[in-house]
């Protein structure tokens, strides 16, 4: 009788959540709609609508059109029912955005931070997230935290595992754990390539894309892989690392140990050293040189630069894009996606190269499997981080039938 009585319960709030789910989805939608989509009864819709309209999480918004008979009263989530945070963490720089229960992300602040180490980064952090938190409490309810983590993440426990860009001191740091303790929230924490692949679903230009990979080029190289609409973690959550291919046979050292990956060639810090490196000759009238004139130049410099046909930097962009290329094409054999985005802090230097890309990956990958996949440049921009985190939370909040998102609005089992 107990397992019955606790069954009964959870099935109860598995209806919840799905009719929470469909009224996300859909918009506008009356009960008798919601009956014919879920399969349940008239009185149990019934009794589920107004148990989420007590709390707040549903609300009424007039009569809609007549199917033969009265006018049905419409449904509609109410967005503001509740919000999320959303985290992307780089090495020297902390982004946050907040979410509603129906709109795209915006931005509430980018800082300088140092996150080479946990404690002083993390103290940091949530300075900037209880800040913000203040501000929301005055509009509804914080529901969850997501972050986007660069590294490798124990997807089970919260856990980094290693990341290669922002130090070793974070190896074995339960990074969940710690913000869940000081925060007294839920929090998810997600590779930030399979957030930003996320972001690309919940809040992109692929609202009907099943199948996507998300390659993040920026410091390092790795890609985020949705498969029907799920995350690839592979089997301990490492999966994605694809900056770890090997290019180039005994070149330089890695940070992960190895030599000659992708990220050697192509990562922010490689590419700078090597400017750094061949500016001397460089030929005086070329943009870059005279940048560097006037000071160090930034990988936003570069860019720009590479923007000039014939360029010192537009050659050496078409290079490494190449090199992506070859990374992108074993993916594309690999994983057969449907679509492939380009993102990242360099994001705005793939638009430039992407015909090299779309060539290189159609001579290496199998021509069946590269004809059926997009190549597109990610219209995230510097979002893609943060909606990632927000759009992790989000899912786990509504959609997990383990979330307590229901519990937590505090007025029913």
């Amino acid at each position: 009788m107990q397992n019955f009585a606790v069954n009964s319960k959870w099935i109860k709030k598995l209806n919840r959540m799905n009719v929470l789910n469909i009224l996300k989805r859909q918009g506008s939608v009356s009960r008798q709609e919601l009956a014919v989509i879920t399969g349940l009864t008239g009185p149990a819709i019934t009794g589920i609508v107004k148990e989420l309209l007590a709390m707040g999480f549903v609300k009424e918004t007039g009569l809609g059109r007549s199917q033969g008979g009265r006018k049905p009263m419409q449904l509609e989530i109410n967005p503001e029912a509740g919000y999320v945070f959303g985290v992307e963490v780089t090495r020297h720089e902390v982004s946050m955005g907040m979410a509603n229960l129906t709109d795209d992300p915006v931005l509430l602040q980018r800082r300088a931070v140092d996150m080479s180490a946990p404690r002083p980064g993390i103290d940091n952090f949530i300075k900037m997230i209880t800040s913000a938190a203040r501000m929301v409490e005055r509009k509804g309810q914080l529901l969850a935290l997501g972050v986007a983590f660069p590294g490798l993440l124990d997807a089970a426990t919260g856990t980094v595992k290693r990341s290669v860009n922002l130090g070793p001191d974070w190896n074995g740091y339960p990074i969940q754990t710690a913000l869940e303790e000081r925060l007294g929230i839920k929090v998810f924490v997600e590779n930030n390539s399979n957030a930003a692949a996320l972001a690309e679903r919940w809040f992109g230009d692929c609202a009907d894309c099943r199948d996507l990979v998300y390659v993040n080029w920026g410091e390092g190289v790795s890609a985020g892989v949705l498969t029907d609409e799920r995350i690839l973690q592979g089997h301990r959550g490492f999966a994605g690392e694809i900056g770890h291919i090997v290019i180039q046979e005994g070149g330089a050292l890695c940070n992960c140990g190895n030599r000659g990956c992708l990220e050697t060639l192509c990562g922010i810090p490689a590419l700078e050293r090597r400017v750094a490196s061949e500016l001397p000759f460089i030929p005086a009238d070329d943009p870059v040189r005279k940048l560097a004139a006037a000071g160090r130049v930034s990988i936003e410099d570069f860019i720009d630069c590479a923007a000039a046909e014939g360029s010192y930097c537009a050659d050496l962009m078409r290079q490494v894009a190449r090199y992506v290329g070859y990374a992108v094409a074993d993916v594309v054999n690999i994983l057969n996606p449907e679509v492939v985005f380009l993102g990242g802090r360099m994001a705005r230097a793939a638009a430039l190269c992407r015909d090299v890309i779309e060539e290189t990956v159609r001579s290496h990958a199998f021509p069946e499997v590269a004809a059926a996949t997009e190549l597109r440049i990610s219209s995230l921009d510097g979002r893609a981080g943060f909606a990632g985190a927000c759009a992790l939370a989000l899912r786990e909040t509504m959609e997990s039938a383990e979330s307590d998102l229901l519990k937590r609005a505090g007025r029913m089992d």
